[in-house]
């Protein structure tokens, strides 16, 4: 019977440096022999079924190597590197210096930010402004942690991974102070919890990870 990938959605796998040659071996017990594409952003397997597991490259680019396996992707990732964390949410941040998986040095924090209120008319209005007042001090907060922790260092970080809230982070972001992190960050960007020391240091598990779009094939006739 033949066979072709589905032309979309597939399910995603994060796997950690250290497993992924595991990974794609069982990939290829699971679907048949496979071949490799290698780019510098993204590595594709094809197995035999037409089953796709396309491999974004973390701290991309990627130099391939073509007779190392699947494009010296294992390599890559397992390499261990100097990377910047910030993270910021609803008050909370966390600024944090990797070696590889190790943290070097971090600072947290956190400053009060209201949730919001059901309340309407001028109670509202007022709300929404003491909240607004209250996000951009947590923000300056942040922003100044961001600076104590990281910009002593940036000359030796290859990367800045980013988290929490995509609103705040661009905000705190926008310090002049900060304008020379913005050409470090990578994807992908991390969804955390309220940034603490614990959620900080467990950071590696998600920014080492090769991300991994798995495509199961369809057999002809199926989607016709």
């Amino acid at each position: 019977m033949s066979h072709k990938p589905a032309a979309g959605g597939g399910h995603w796998a994060a796997v950690a440096p250290e497993r992924l040659e595991g990974w794609l071996a069982r990939f290829a017990d699971r679907h048949g022999a496979c071949r490799c594409r290698a780019g510098d952003t993204l590595v594709t397997v094809t197995a035999a079924d037409g089953a796709v597991a396309e491999c974004h490259v973390p701290f991309p680019p990627l130099t391939v190597e073509p007779a190392a396996p699947y494009g010296g992707l294992p390599g890559h990732a397992l390499r261990d590197r100097r990377v910047g964390v910030l993270l910021v949410r609803k008050g909370g941040y966390a600024a944090g210096v990797f070696d590889g998986r190790a943290l070097q040095s971090s600072k947290v924090g956190t400053r009060r930010v209201q949730g919001r209120s059901a309340a309407g008319g001028q109670s509202q209005q007022r709300f929404a402004r003491r909240r607004q007042g209250q996000a951009r001090v947590a923000n300056e907060a942040a922003a100044d942690t961001a600076a104590r922790v990281l910009l002593p260092v940036v000359g030796t970080l290859e990367a800045l991974v980013l988290g929490g809230s995509r609103a705040a982070v661009g905000e705190v972001l926008e310090d002049p102070r900060l304008k020379g992190l913005q050409a470090l960050a990578v994807e992908p960007f991390l969804d955390v919890p309220d940034p603490r020391l614990r959620v900080l240091t467990e950071t590696p598990k998600s920014f080492r990870a090769v991300r991994i779009r798995v495509v199961e094939p369809l057999s002809a006739g199926e989607d016709d």
